[in-house]
């Protein structure tokens, strides 16, 4: 149910906010990837999912620029 409506505010915002999207969870993620090295990390389930929604933010980004062309 959480990724249905985080898909549907993905396809809602332009390119431009998806792309800020996608540097903020690039630098959640290597924030996470030096937690988990340093064995600070207490969830590291979380490193799975910002993975998961870096490639949705792509991949959307990708569905918007091929409808423009």
């Amino acid at each position: 149910m959480k990724t249905k409506k985080y898909l549907e505010e993905l396809k809602s915002q332009s390119v431009a906010e998806l792309n800020v999207q996608l540097v903020e969870a690039k630098k959640e993620l290597f924030n996470l990837r030096f937690q988990n090295a340093t064995n600070q990390l207490t969830n590291t389930s979380r490193i799975k999912e910002v993975r998961k929604n870096i490639a949705r933010i792509q991949t959307i980004i990708t569905e918007k620029s091929s409808v423009a062309e």
